[in-house]
């Protein structure tokens, strides 16, 4: 009995080797004539946050430094510059810590960039990365995802939010432009549609491109303008929570510049901190995103998960 367990065992251990070469074989084969494995998609990372530096205070060159060492995107959710975003501002206060990001950000205009007239500081200094300065919204693809930059800004110049606003008509036609089967939609602004801070709080006026953002599937809206974190769980234009069709909302106005405070939550808060300075970071896959707030060194706050597109 114990001779025919060796033999048994030799004759497997023979057949496993020849099975392996085998496969090596043909590996070598597909990989001789171009049939490589697809690889696993890592996604698209982008790196978020607003209200970001005043040269008075170093909370943006804590947040720089984060930004510095992760590869993505940047977001800049307006407020980049303080107090009134003009060209010194930003020469002298932004460009020593985010400014470095300059070649890889996507920009939009908070309200202390219309302190100076026409925000004319921010538009000269992102230059054509701002879009047209008379509008100040655009869109663009990142990898499998439709992005949309919009102008908060109600009321500036010619900027209006409402119904039968420029912006709102050219939003609609972006977003059926780009209504690929399949295709996710990521969309952010200065101002919050819903928020729980208390020094600003939530922008009843932005619903109507919340509408147009709802109609068309979009998943995820990125906001600053309140200086805290906030993660809202999906929700109609209403704030009435839809767990299918709704918008996630994150409000990162975690730059730099200073903190307000949230006291009371409203309907469909998920997760607030008014502590601590950081950024969002999002990895969009074809199909879903995950997202991590990365605090500055020495903070311990953080949130993470991931959901499918609709």
């Amino acid at each position: 009995m114990g001779n025919r367990q060796l033999i048994g065992g030799v004759g497997t251990i023979r057949r496993r080797i020849a099975t392996g070469l085998i496969v090596a074989a043909i590996a070598v084969l597909l990989l001789s004539v171009g049939c490589k494995p697809e690889p696993t998609p890592s996604g698209e990372v982008v790196l978020a946050a607003g209200d970001i530096a005043n040269c008075h205070a170093q909370g943006d060159e804590a947040t720089a430094e984060l930004v510095e060492g992760i590869d993505g995107t940047v977001l800049a959710l307006g407020d980049e510059a303080y107090p009134k975003g003009s060209q010194a501002n930003f020469e002298q206060c932004y460009n020593p810590s985010w400014g470095r990001f300059k070649e890889r950000t996507e920009p939009v205009p908070g309200n202390h960039e219309y302190e100076t007239q026409g925000a004319r500081g921010y538009f000269e200094y992102f230059g054509e990365a701002a879009g047209d300065p008379e509008e100040g919204y655009y869109s663009y693809d990142l990898g499998s995802w439709h992005i949309v930059a919009l102008n908060s800004n109600c009321g500036e110049g010619e900027i209006r939010c409402g119904p039968g606003s420029s912006q709102r008509k050219w939003l609609k036609e972006d977003l059926a432009s780009n209504a690929d089967e399949g295709q996710c939609t990521l969309a952010y602004m200065h101002h919050p549609r819903f928020s729980s801070g208390e020094e600003h709080g939530s922008t009843p006026n932005l619903e109507p491109l919340w509408e147009t953002l709802y109609e068309a599937g979009a998943d995820v809206v990125l906001s600053g303008h309140e200086h805290n974190y906030e993660r809202f769980a999906p929700q109609d234009p209403e704030g009435r929570a839809d767990p299918e069709r709704g918008i996630r909302e994150f409000v990162v106005g975690t730059g730099g510049k200073s903190h307000y405070p949230i006291v009371n939550p409203i309907a469909n808060s998920e997760v607030h901190n008014d502590e601590t300075y950081g950024v969002l970071k999002l990895t969009l896959h074809p199909h879903s995103y995950e997202w991590e707030f990365v605090p500055v060194e020495g903070e311990t706050f953080t949130d993470s998960g991931g959901a499918r597109c609709h």
